[in-house]
């Protein structure tokens, strides 16, 4: 058995903005493992400066993973604690490994192009203008849940996006999910998500900065809003440590990204405990290439459940590989009769 990797850049079509900055391409990593002549392909991505994983010994680990890929799946998973990105790549890629297919990795009605995954329609933050532009072509293509990163433009123009599709639309016609990125001040988040209420916001992910702990519970304890836990996520290692934050904060929601939280396993444990504790859950993508995003859309079609997922990203990049992924009607589909263009 062997493993190489190699490095790529995706592009994005637009320069795409959070509260954190403004992103115009990403970087990811793909691992290929050879037995026999056999291929398994795995994406480890990360997001600079939000990822965990974002050291500089980054590929030098990765290196690591293939010099040391004959020890196999589970012990490598236990060793890369601190790298989930490169977990995710090596579940990925010893599944690919052991498929019929190499991009096959969970058979179901939905890679039988039977079923879809329901998704959520993301709005990228931008001028007002852009804003409504892409909220109109979002609805438009059949989207009824719309996700709106908030908290760089001026709060009262955003108040002003959510006023103008209430207008147009009831909650019962368009769910609404809001992400602040961390944007808001502990001080006056309790202020704007009333603010944000009157407009019948499903859920707001990450209203304050992470590992404000006491403020972070206070605000989900008396929200008129279902608050998520997104980057609060991240750096959680152990059962013990995840359920400790559950127990504190008591969120309504998680969002899990398997690339930021240790893939399939460790988004799996995720998942236990918040069934445990009542709490709400759907999976994002953490803007993978098609490869990533393969993987986590045929994982959360197994997992079945209903709501609305964050899977939407394909299209987002110039130069992502064609694949059977496609988004129609506010669906991912999985087009069996179209092949991946993708050289293993």
């Amino acid at each position: 058995m062997k493993a190489t990797f190699q490095k790529y850049t995706l592009q994005f079509k637009q320069p795409s903005g959070t509260s954190r900055g403004v992103m115009t391409h990403k970087e990811t990593w793909l691992l290929k493992i050879d037995l026999n002549g056999k291929i398994g392909i795995g994406e480890c991505g990360l997001l600079r400066g939000l990822s965990i994983d974002d050291r500089p010994d980054y590929e030098a680990k990765l290196q690591w993973v293939c010099e040391n890929i004959e020890k196999g799946e589970e012990w490598l998973w236990d060793q890369l604690i601190e790298f989930p990105s490169l977990q995710f790549g090596v579940e990925m890629a010893f599944r690919s490994l052991g498929s019929t297919e190499p991009f096959l990795l969970f058979p179901s009605e939905f890679t039988a192009a039977q079923k879809s995954i329901p998704i959520n329609g993301l709005v990228w933050m931008g001028t007002p203008d852009f804003m409504r532009q892409q909220i109109d072509e979002k609805i438009q293509a059949g989207f009824r849940c719309i996700k709106l990163k908030i908290g760089a433009i001026d709060f009262e123009k955003e108040l002003d996006l959510l006023r103008m599709i209430r207008q147009h639309f009831t909650a019962d016609a368009i769910e609404i999910r809001v992400d602040a990125n961390g944007a808001f001040s502990s001080n006056d988040a309790l202020f704007k998500l009333k603010q944000l209420s009157q407009f019948e916001i499903h859920s707001i992910e990450q209203p304050i900065a992470t590992r404000q702990f006491e403020a972070m519970a206070e605000l989900c304890q008396n929200t008129p809003i279902d608050i998520a836990l997104d980057e609060e996520l991240i750096g959680v290692f152990g059962l013990t440590e995840k359920e400790a934050l559950l127990q504190k904060i008591k969120p309504q929601y998680l969002i899990l990204k398997p690339s930021f939280i240790g893939g399939f396993r460790g988004t799996l444990e995720w998942i236990t405990l918040a069934k445990k504790y009542k709490i709400g859950w759907w999976i994002t993508s953490a803007l993978e290439s098609n490869i990533g995003l393969n993987a986590i859309a045929q994982f959360t079609y197994s997992l079945q459940n209903p709501m609305p997922q964050g899977l939407g990203t394909g299209a987002l990049y110039t130069n992502n590989f064609d694949c059977p992924l496609e988004v129609a009607g506010g669906q991912l589909w999985y087009r069996s009769g179209i092949r991946w263009k993708f050289n293993l």
